[in-house]
């Protein structure tokens, strides 16, 4: 099958969806077929991701109170979320999931630390991390975690390629939870016993998502 037949067998499939889940699927399938559709730059970074997380699980009500009100705070944020976003080939809703599971979008920060002043920013990077990059909600801080995010979700895919997009991206969330508070390379299976931090980020996601994210 060449890549063209494959293209227009997979385009079926995301127009299957529905509406919901049709520009989450294209944007997948982009970034799944453009290297060989000319339609991804030369110019990538090796911290890029380019692959979208359309799989987000269901399960909203639990969380869907707190991602009301953090959708009016994340507003302030937007732009530099999306800019890193796509600098990094990350959705922006799970970049704005990240902020609002680990502060809150800076409502539970003290002067961008957490209560026991051990994290900081809005993606709550330990103190003890080698360098901290710019203030507390500065874009500098949202692109330093976003790479760690990046980076995480690149690793277990490098590590696990045999598990599907959906777990691969579980795994990489939990792996960024540990990195941002510890430097050491994650063990093999990151998401031992953290399942409920996952579940909350992903699920706020796909809230984020319909709200313009």
């Amino acid at each position: 099958m060449d890549v063209f037949s494959g293209f227009l067998g997979l385009l079926r499939k995301i127009v299957a969806m529905g509406p919901a889940l049709f520009l989450l699927g294209l944007t997948a399938l982009i970034g799944e077929l453009g290297p060989q559709l000319g339609w991804v730059s030369s110019k990538v970074s090796k911290v890029r991701v380019c692959k979208f997380a359309s799989s987000y699980a269901t399960g909203m009500d639990a969380v869907k109170r707190t991602a009301e009100i953090d959708t009016v705070r994340l507003r302030k944020y937007e732009i530099s979320i999306k800019r890193v976003a796509r600098n990094l080939c990350l959705d922006p809703a799970l970049i704005a999931a990240i902020i609002s599971q680990e502060s809150r979008v800076g409502f539970l920060l003290n002067d961008g630390w957490d209560q026991g002043r051990r994290k900081f920013g809005l993606m709550q990077i330990d103190r003890q991390y080698p360098s901290l990059y710019g203030t507390w909600d500065s874009e500098e801080h949202i692109n330093q975690c976003s790479n760690i995010l990046a980076l995480s979700i690149n690793e277990v895919r490098a590590r696990h390629p045999t598990w599907n997009w959906e777990q691969q991206l579980r795994g990489g969330i939990c792996a960024y939870r540990s990195k941002i508070g510890n430097v050491q390379v994650y063990d093999e299976d990151p998401c031992h016993g953290d399942n409920y931090y996952v579940n909350n980020v992903i699920r706020r996601a796909q809230y984020f998502k319909r709200q313009g994210f």
